[in-house]
């Protein structure tokens, strides 16, 4: 051991390995049995911020939106027992959302270890399934290694989540050791021999479709992957909620490959001779319940491009699997030449195709919320960031509004609700010169509205807008059509979501009306500014407007109709 280490409780040597790491942002709810790192944190001083938040499900989204946002691991702070299960939404986030995470959880004493302590879990088991790495930490002087370790496998390959257990009585002991310095990131990258075959089957295609996802992009690669796809022409759709890897603009994209999915952009990924897959998992979502492609054997040849080597094959078997990075694979392409001029019809049917798509209906009621988004989308800044939550409500966003820039998108692929609100207030505070928008249902918002108190501590000026249409409007519009009009379980009665965002320090209004939005929008993005606090707008829809498309009533007149 060298002699000139200064001893350190586990607290601090924690902190100090985080900030070795280059970690000077953390989301948490403070717990007793970590108040050691608390103590650690405090001796970094403006060199690192911990940002407190209300619940541990609020701050998992807020690490995880920071995560997703940044490329880098977003640190999570939670307490033992209740506060890791809490937490757990956003761990299980990060997974399917494949982005990079380490979270920190305290823990009973080794010595009350075993005998069902006081909020005593063990989160190897608890988060085994969820993670690409479990472990505790015993011993204060292994603190570095192990944080080294996560913050490593939380980047390497497929990103994800690592959860890494802190006992109490390891906190407070003492040790003398060095830090370990800033983590590498590894990926695995195409061979030349993958690279002739990719060449070789696009070029024998006639009507190839490219569908992009997954996480461990950067600017870089999104940028150099534009220019390949522009180059050649070849049509190019986005994996759900991944509708910022390329600029919706582009004469190459197509729409997106998820839910509530365009047909005729589903019918053409189902013709497509050669379909080329660059980071996403081809999931349930993105393959709308495994129906454009055929399970295991998909009828179109599939190039599959994934850095995880155990997700090559795992439901479809390619015609070429390649094992690589995003980024790998995009510095590879640099040396492919195609010519793309045979599906230069299929390209501009496809593109005409999605420009008719996002042009919004008119549905019942006196607010068209379609015309809202198609606003947004002309007076937004192209690097504003929208955050999503999941529901009914998302969808009007991923069919009419339009993204320019590479991580302007915060949502759950995952599909888990009160993520909005939280990963917008994580988005502003990390980014605080960008506009931040959060959309979220009535339902959705009231999952982790509490976080606008950690907003209006922290300075983070967001706009919200909160769709109300007075009920879970996903589940339903599905329960209308497996049982029209046997209602049940699903009505909601709500709070003025205008006064409660005033109650909490922010601007709020109410509108009614589509001619009020513009109006209200600029008035709230200004005081956003200004006084760096939420403002919320409500908009409350007619509850028959049940999806960009359709009505709940057609639903259930449909479902009726077959009985």
């Amino acid at each position: 051991m060298r002699n000139d280490l200064k001893t350190r409780h586990g607290g601090k040597i924690l902190a100090d390995a985080l900030l070795a790491q280059g970690v000077d942002l953390a989301f948490g709810v403070p717990g007793e049995s970590f108040l050691p790192v608390l103590d650690g944190f405090y001796g970094l001083g403006d060199r690192f911020r911990f940002v407190i938040c209300r619940q541990e499900g609020g701050a998992s989204y807020m690490a995880e939106a920071c995560g997703k946002l940044t490329g880098k691991p977003g640190v999570l702070f939670v307490t033992r027992g209740p506060g890791a299960t809490n937490g757990s939404i956003g761990v299980h986030t990060a997974f399917q959302d494949s982005t990079p995470m380490v979270v920190f959880i305290g823990q009973v004493g080794n010595d009350f270890v075993e005998r069902e302590a006081f909020q005593e879990i063990d989160y190897r088991r608890m988060y085994g399934p969820m993670a690409k790495w479990v472990a505790q930490i015993d011993r204060a002087e292994r603190i570095p290694e192990y944080v080294s370790h996560a913050f490593h496998t939380a980047m390497a390959g497929r990103p994800g989540p690592v959860v890494l257990a802190l006992p109490e009585d390891m906190l407070f002991s003492e040790a003398a050791v060095a830090d370990v310095p800033h983590h590498k990131v590894v990926r695995p990258a195409p061979s030349a021999a993958d690279m002739r075959a990719f060449a070789r089957l696009l070029a024998s295609a006639e009507r190839p479709f490219a569908i992009l996802g997954g996480g461990g992009w950067n600017a870089e690669a999104v940028m150099g992957l534009r220019g390949f796809l522009e180059a050649t022409g070849l049509p190019t759709g986005c994996a759900f909620r991944r509708q910022d890897l390329l600029d919706n603009r582009s004469p190459v994209y197509a729409g997106d490959v998820g839910i509530g999915i365009n047909p005729k952009l589903a019918q053409r990924v189902k013709d497509a001779d050669v379909l080329l897959a660059i980071g996403a998992r081809l999931g349930e979502m993105t393959t709308s319940g495994y129906t454009l492609l055929e399970v295991p054997v998909p009828r179109q040849k599939l190039i599959h491009i994934h850095a995880d080597s155990e997700e090559l094959g795992r439901v479809y078997q390619s015609t070429l699997p390649i094992n690589s990075g995003n980024p790998q694979f995009v510095d590879a392409l640099d040396g492919v030449k195609l010519d793309g001029s045979r599906w230069k019809d299929s390209l501009h049917a496809a593109r005409t195709e999605y420009q008719a798509w996002i042009l919004p209906k008119p549905l019942p009621g006196k607010l068209q919320y379609g015309e809202i988004i198609g606003w947004l989308r002309e007076h937004l800044p192209d690097d504003a960031i929208i955050a999503g939550g999941a529901g009914n409500f998302a969808s009007w966003l991923h069919r009419h509004f339009e993204y320019r820039r590479f991580r302007t998108q915060l949502g759950p692929t995952n599909g888990s609700m009160g993520y909005g609100v939280p990963a917008a207030i994580a988005a502003k505070i990390a980014a605080p010169q960008r506009t931040v928008v959060a959309f979220s249902g009535d339902g959705d918002f009231l999952m982790n509205g509490q976080e606008l108190a950690t907003a209006a501590q922290f300075g983070a000026g967001i706009v919200v807008l909160v769709v109300n249409n007075s009920m879970y409007g996903t589940i339903r519009m599905h329960q209308e059509r497996e049982y029209p009009a046997r209602v049940f379980g699903t009505g909601l009665e709500n709070p003025d979501f205008a006064a409660l965002a005033r109650a909490y320090g922010g601007h709020g209004e109410l509108v009614e009306e589509t001619a009020q939005f513009a109006p209200a929008f600029q008035r709230s993005l200004e005081f956003a500014d200004r006084r760096r606090k939420p403002a919320l707008i409500e908009l409350r829809i007619d509850p028959d407007a049940i999806a960009p498309g359709t009505t709940l009533s057609a639903v259930r007149a449909a479902s009726l109709a077959k009985k």
